[in-house]
Formats: C-alpha cells, structure tokens, sequence
C-alpha cells in the first residue's frame, strides 16, 4: 500500500488483483473495489469524505500511469498499471474458466446492450445473471431495496459498476453489504468494450496520454474535467515527493 497525494493505492497485479476477486466471489462477500486515477485521486483530494470511501475500499487499483510513475518513486519500482478496463477482461476470462456468474450495473441501455452482447461473444459460454441500466434519477428507497435483493437473487458473484467516477465508488461504497457480490467500479470500461467508444493506442497508454486522446474525442464532455485536474495534479505530485503534502 502506498499513499499518492493522500489517498491509499494497492501494488498488485493483473494476476493477484484477479485472484484476489476471484477468491473473494467463493465466499459471497459484500466488497468493492476502486481503479484509481488522477481524476479519482483529484476528487479524493478535494473531498475527505470520497478520499475516505476510496482509501476504505478492499482493494484500490493502479489505474492510471501517473500514479504507476508516483508508486515507483516512492520505492515500489516493480509496479505495474493495473487498469480497470483490462482487469475487467482478465475477471471476465476466469469467471468463464470457473463459471462464477457475473452481473452489470449501468450504462445507458444501448451501451449495456452492446457490452453483453460483446463479452458473450468474446467469452462464449460466460454465465451473465443480471444487468441494469438505471435511470438518471436517484432510485427511490423501495427501488433501491428492490434492485439489491434482484442483484442477491440473480446469484451473481462479480457485479460490474459502471457509472463514473465518484458516483460508481459511493453507490458501491454505500452498499458493500447489503450486496452479496463483489463490485468493481470500471467507469469507461462499458464504453470502450461495448465497442462505442475507442480506446487510446497502447503506446499512448504505456507514456500517460491516454487522457489526450479522451480529451481529443470527447472534447466537449472531458475538457474543464482535465483543465481542471491535471496541472493541479503534477504541482501536487512534486509535493507529495518532496514530502511537504499536508493532510
């Protein structure tokens, strides 16, 4: 465990990070887990309390390259990323392999529609239980209790979050629980494996632009996010180095 601008980030792998889920989903326990990146960590700065669901998460990913370079400075030079989108395809594999039912949470319907159609093909035979795409609107208390006990019914033991961080991270921080599932907040992952949305090259991955070329194909959407975050971000980051970042 290191802590990056404050909040707790995970080393661990593609390979430990599966397992662990994996080995969490036999015993039908209520966890979640958060895939960190500079815009999580952002937000987690700005606010104690998400900075609080993030760090009590049982397991905080790696997720972006800024944070895989902030890890290894801090003396964990083995580091790799651990991104949401591919950790998810890795669960996918071995949830098909040992036939553990997963589920997924949100998406608009065209996009949730398109991800299972996607993951069925690609993973053929994978033993889909439950999806859901909620609607804009906070669910009412006896909505919310009914689409718990569905997601219990369903025997999913992997639930998929796909709603965007920081909501994904506080409806699953808020549930942990009550669901019998382990949930992972995998954001734009819907998007990309749905085939909706592109993914950034790899080499613009493995140097840290991914956020360009988001920023390039969603301008409209993503602009003021990054404008905002990243320059803050790097002034942060020096300071977390030089070990002057207070509270």
């Amino acid at each position: 465990m290191t802590l990056v601008l404050g909040t707790r980030v995970d080393s661990t792998s593609y390979a430990d990070a599966t397992d662990t889920v994996v080995d969490w989903s036999y015993r039908h326990e209520g966890r979640y887990i958060c895939v960190a990146n500079v815009h999580m960590l952002m937000e987690a700065h700005d606010s104690s309390n998400f900075r609080k669901i993030v760090s009590d998460a049982d397991l905080v990913t790696p997720d972006g390259m800024p944070l895989v370079w902030m890890i290894r400075l801090k003396g964990r030079r083995s580091q790799s990323r651990v991104y949401g989108p591919t950790l998810m395809l890795h669960i996918l594999e071995r949830a098909l392999r040992e036939n553990i039912p997963v589920g997924f949470y949100g998406g608009q319907p065209k996009v949730l529609e398109s991800l299972i159609k996607e993951m069925q093909a690609r993973y053929a035979g994978l033993n889909v239980v439950y999806s859901f795409s909620p609607p804009f609107r906070a669910l009412g208390p006896e909505e919310d209790l009914a689409m718990v006990e569905q997601i219990n019914r369903s025997g999913a033991n992997i639930l998929f979050v796909g709603l965007g961080c920081p909501k994904q991270e506080y409806w699953m921080a808020e549930r942990r629980g009550k669901i019998n599932a382990v949930m992972l907040g995998v954001g734009a992952a819907f998007d990309f494996h749905s085939g909706l949305k592109p993914q950034a090259p790899a080499w613009m991955q493995a140097i840290g632009l991914e956020w360009l070329f988001r920023l390039i194909t969603e301008p409209r959407r993503l602009w003021k996010r990054y404008l905002y975050h990243n320059p803050r971000f790097i002034v942060l980051a020096v300071v977390d180095l030089l070990g002057l970042l207070k509270g």
